[in-house]
């Protein structure tokens, strides 16, 4: 069973920076997409940034501030989270998805911005 745990979640004012990191349990190169959500409370969970063979994939309300990267060495993949606003405060999920289309997710991180 594939395992993934985040770290680097916490409070953070209006304009500041967080890094989010999600280390698997596996060689990630063995996912054929890795993906961060979020949810906030009262809202679904939603796409934010997604990255696969075909690059990198951003939802509009984060392109510009935030960036998904990878680290194959340490089989972990962060979202370096930029101009940080209050309506980005919610959970932070990250997910691989293999070839055989199995989700795996992490336990989620609390992002918390103040104006």
């Amino acid at each position: 069973q594939v395992q993934l745990v985040e770290s680097g979640g916490g409070l953070v004012q209006a304009g500041g920076s967080l890094r989010l990191s999600c280390a698997a349990s596996r060689n990630i190169l063995g996912f054929k997409a890795m993906s961060w959500y979020r949810q906030a409370p009262g809202n679904e969970r939603e796409l934010i940034a997604i990255i696969n063979s075909g690059g990198t994939n951003y939802a509009n309300s984060v392109k510009g501030r935030f960036t998904i990267s990878t680290d194959t060495a340490k089989n972990t993949f962060d979202l370096q989270m930029n101009s940080l606003k209050p309506e980005d405060t919610a959970v932070y999920y990250c997910n691989g998805d293999d070839s055989r289309n199995r989700h795996y997710w992490g336990q989620g991180a609390q992002v918390t911005v103040s104006s």
